[in-house]
């Protein structure tokens, strides 16, 4: 996968887990959530406002657009059966999230299916 996809899903969905918890996101809480520069995370940022992820508000707001929303929902989805199914599989709970956020980007949309259909058929 292109590093630059890989990046943008990290930034959507650092801005919907912000928001989800906080119930707003600036830039500099994305900074801190995944550890980044203020301005490294600006230049991203203007990106996926470029193309039509993101929303910028006056008072520096940070909005999924339905298009972003949706990648966002994805990919965390996603973040989350992975850690879920590693967890249960006896890894612990820091490596899980760390190798769910690795793997979340690799994986095609076919195997997450497969892999999604079978953990469910366990539960």
């Amino acid at each position: 996968m292109r590093d630059g996809h890989r990046s943008s899903e990290d930034y959507l969905e650092a801005i919907l887990m912000i928001r989800e918890k906080r119930g707003s996101c600036r830039s500099v809480d994305v900074a801190a959530h995944l550890g980044f520069s203020k301005p490294s995370v600006s230049v991203a940022v203007s990106k996926l406002v470029d193309s039509g992820c993101v929303e910028r508000l006056d008072d520096g707001q940070l909005v999924l657009t339905d298009k972003g929303m949706e990648i966002a929902r994805h990919t965390l989805d996603k973040h989350h059966l992975l850690t879920e199914m590693f967890c249960k599989m006896g890894v612990s709970p820091d490596t899980a999230e760390h190798d769910a956020c690795l793997i979340e980007h690799s994986l095609s949309e076919e195997t997450y299916e497969k892999i999604r259909v079978f953990w469910n058929s366990l539960r």
